[in-house]
């Protein structure tokens, strides 16, 4: 055998990679992560609590003629609602869309006045496609009077102008 080589079967190049993590530092920064987080959130608590109280202690007096209000004007009661100028903030968004689609259905769907004075009527959308299929669409009656236009216009005032009785010769 050769002298280099050990007897006890060991080599001396063959060895794990030491630039590997050990656990104990991950495990150090995670737990150091979590104690940061639960602390920057009590940090946060107590900051926004200190200005929510600095903020109530330092609301403007309000006048001695003004009914007096809730102690925290940021909340509303459900009958301060209707005070509220419009438009208001939609409270129940689906209930007040599907009210409205249903409401639109109604119209587009129902005979009903749109002008009784002048004698104007909706009707269904159904109806009016079958009328229009009878009938067709409205057109200009056509008279057989020639389009108006500026020649025709000029031709017209000269003509009513002309006070000698000759007609004039059409070209």
């Amino acid at each position: 055998m050769n002298e280099d080589t050990h007897m006890d079967g060991h080599n001396q190049e063959v060895d794990f990679e030491r630039e590997d993590l050990a656990p104990k530092p991950i495990l150090i920064f995670l737990l150091a992560l979590a104690v940061g987080c639960v602390l920057i959130y009590f940090i946060l608590r107590g900051m926004y609590s200190y200005l929510d109280a600095y903020e109530n202690h330092h609301q403007p007096v309000q006048n001695p003629l003004v009914k007096p209000a809730t102690a925290d004007t940021r909340s509303v009661s459900a009958g301060d609602i209707v005070n509220f100028p419009q438009p208001r903030l939609e409270t129940d968004e689906r209930r007040e869309i599907n009210d409205f689609r249903q409401q639109e259905e109604q119209t587009l769907n129902s005979y009903g006045w749109v002008d009784q004075p002048a004698g104007v009527v909706r009707i269904p959308i159904d109806r009016a496609m079958q009328l229009v299929a009878q009938r067709g669409l409205p057109t200009r009656s056509q008279s057989g009077a020639e389009p108006s236009s500026d020649g025709n216009t000029g031709r017209e005032g000269a003509r009513r102008s002309d006070t000698s009785g000759v007609p004039a010769k059409r070209k």
